[in-house]
């Protein structure tokens, strides 16, 4: 296991219910990660995780506990034939509102 995916599961496994996550990537995130990595977040509501692949851009915004997919996830797919930019994809932007989660009653 690489450094990189090291300090990610560091990072995702101990996150506490609630915790919001934004992920932006482009080029090599794919390539690192691993099968605990990308069911992490899945658990965290991405269903494009498990595509990923080399050079594709990917933004995401999910959450600990979530209970359907998020509805915040971009993927631009690597294509040679359709890149824009000299061998990687056009650039995601993705703009909403994030609801808020009422308090937790207790």
């Amino acid at each position: 296991m690489t450094k990189y995916v090291s300090d990610l599961l560091k990072f995702l496994r101990p996150l506490h219910e609630g915790t919001l996550v934004f992920v932006a990537s482009y080029d090599d995130a794919a390539t690192k990660m691993n099968d605990e990595t990308r069911r992490l977040f899945e658990e965290l509501g991405s269903t494009a995780v498990k595509d990923l692949a080399f050079r594709d851009s990917w933004v995401f915004v999910g959450a600990k506990g979530i209970e359907n997919k998020s509805p915040f996830e971009q993927r631009m797919k690597n294509s040679k034939s359709n890149n824009k930019y000299e061998g990687w994809p056009e650039s995601l932007e993705m703009d909403g509102c994030i609801p808020l989660r009422p308090p937790l009653e207790g």
